[in-house]
């Protein structure tokens, strides 16, 4: 199995078609289905099932385009490492991010670009769980991901960092975002958690046994409208009037609509770290290292 044939086969797995599949590369059809046969008679399985319009992936077929995509990338990613053996004057900046702290990603990358022009980024917004999976595969370079604090003051720890080389970047207090109709009842800057007894909340599902936790330490169980892995979606609950979503500060920077309003929630034990992270074992590219520098200041 070769790169071409590997490409042949994901632009038959995403068109579904091989008419349109053989437009898409700019190739003749008999040629792309002899390469399809081909690759089918070198892996000993059978890849698609065909019919008079289109082609179906079969289980092999699925597994074979998730993990050729990877396979692209890889190589691609490598491609850009191995021209960055200078400089770093130019290349891609691969970066995955959580929604959450995306707001010093775009600070960072603003001063970074003013320096390097002529370096392009490429983001992807993932959990943190997805991020070093994509920093383990090669498939980004750098991850910005967020920690937090347990009811008993201890980094609660949602990945392993024993690959990793990280460094801390700030914490941030947790908000409770809220229509501005909901309720008239928080009257100061700041709120204790406790003010948000008996009201329904919009949840993280990561950061769901934390703040339970955080509500049991004060004697009260809270109300869990609706949980959600999404900070924007979350977002979007509260704007509906009917939860209180509570969220990392920064995460207002996510939302568009000017009808939510935001309250700083005073508890020590919600207290979200952020992190940029990257391989301890792998080639770390000059662009890399410039940008790497960018958190030193």
């Amino acid at each position: 199995m070769d790169l071409r044939q590997l490409k042949y086969f994901l632009a038959i797995g995403k068109e579904g078609n091989l008419t349109k599949a053989s437009k898409k590369l700019h190739i003749a059809q008999p040629p792309l289905s002899y390469q399809l046969k081909l690759l089918e008679e070198e892996l000993g399985v059978k890849l698609v099932e065909r019919t008079t319009r289109k082609v179906k992936l079969t289980d092999a077929g699925n597994f074979l385009f998730n993990r050729g995509e990877q396979i692209i990338e890889f190589v691609e990613t490598t491609e850009k490492e191995l021209k960055d053996f200078n400089e770093g004057i130019e290349g891609t900046l691969s970066i995955g991010t959580t929604a959450s702290a995306s707001s010093i990603l775009y600070e960072k990358t603003t001063n970074f670009h003013k320096i390097y022009p002529k370096i392009n980024f490429q983001i992807r917004e993932r959990n943190n769980s997805a991020i070093l999976e994509l920093l383990s595969n090669g498939i980004i370079q750098i991850g910005i991901i967020n920690a937090y604090y347990d009811s008993n003051n201890l980094l609660h720890k949602f990945f392993d960092l024993k690959n990793f080389e990280f460094k801390h970047l700030y914490d941030e207090p947790m908000v409770a975002a809220y229509a501005d109709n909901f309720t008239s009842s928080f009257l100061e800057e700041t709120i204790p958690l406790s003010s948000l007894n008996n009201l329904p909340l919009v949840l993280h599902l990561k950061l769901k046994n934390i703040i339970t936790d955080a509500c049991s330490a004060l004697d009260f169980t809270p109300t869990v409208f609706c949980e959600s892995d999404d900070v924007r979606s979350m977002l979007t609950w509260a704007d509906t009037g009917m939860g209180v979503a509570i969220v990392p500060k920064s995460a207002i920077i996510l939302a568009s609509n000017k009808n939510l309003l935001y309250k700083e929630i005073t508890n020590p034990n919600l207290i979200t770290k952020t992190f940029i992270v990257w391989m301890n074992n792998h080639y770390i590219t000059s662009a890399v290292k410039h940008f790497l520098e960018m958190f030193e200041e």
